[in-house]
């Protein structure tokens, strides 16, 4: 009994009953506890994980206006010969247009922070970004550099990808019309392929839910009446 409850540290008396009956003792899952408690076995206790949470400085919104919110996140893919390619999505959440969309082997926090500097550049800053609670945005280097910024942060919670449902519609979009449409042989191929869907989508792309304009043309007859200074 001492012996099989070592090997199967997560056995219940119950089962290490049965498993001594398989092993030809004529023992009842009583006798089993009884013993069991002389001996102090025990199940060990179940240690629930501690769930990692970004700190959200603003509510939950939703964007009204260009540059009110955007989201970022991850989607995973390879190359043809198994190279994991990791792609960064920015995305805007009122008008829709991918400002960002880079392929990597590996993006850490840092390289983010690199990329979402450059789309700040070009289209100016957000009031709020959105995301899951993945490392790469939840990091103390991330929050200072988004606080520094004046750029408020929404968490989603922990499990509940439909929180961020634009890039999660973006993600099914690229990967139906683009990933699973093309071998990419190598990271620079594939950096080529994605970057000309990324200019697809804003700016060829008939947009259902903006009345079937392009990401582009639904923001030049949308003007930001909100615009921020670029950082």
């Amino acid at each position: 009994m001492k012996a099989l409850s070592e090997e199967y540290p997560r056995f219940g008396y119950r089962r290490i009953a049965a498993k001594l009956r398989e092993e030809g003792f004529p023992v009842g899952k009583r006798h089993v506890q009884r013993l069991r408690r002389q001996a102090g076995l025990r199940v060990p206790p179940s240690v629930r994980k501690q769930v990692r949470r970004g700190l959200s400085t603003g509510w939950p919104t939703k964007a009204t206006y260009k540059n009110h919110v955007w989201t970022w996140d991850f989607i995973a893919d390879a190359t043809h010969r198994g190279g994991a390619l990791r792609i960064l999505t920015i995305l805007n959440e009122y008008t829709r247009e991918c400002h960002i969309l880079r392929a990597d082997r590996a993006l850490k926090s840092k390289d983010v922070l690199e990329w979402l500097a450059k789309a700040i550049s070009q289209h100016g800053a957000p009031q709020f970004l959105r995301s899951d609670n993945g490392p790469e945005f939840i990091a103390h280097e991330v929050q200072r550099w988004l606080s520094a910024s004046q750029i408020k942060t929404l968490y989603i919670d922990p499990g509940s990808p439909w929180q961020n449902g634009f890039v999660e519609s973006f993600h099914s979009r690229f990967r139906d019309e683009c990933l699973n449409r093309e071998t990419l042989w190598t990271l620079t191929e594939a950096r080529v392929v994605i970057e000309d869907f990324r200019r697809f989508y804003n700016q060829r792309r008939p947009h259902s839910k903006l009345g079937y304009l392009s990401p582009v043309r639904f923001a030049a007859n949308n003007p930001n009446k909100h615009n921020r200074s670029g950082l």
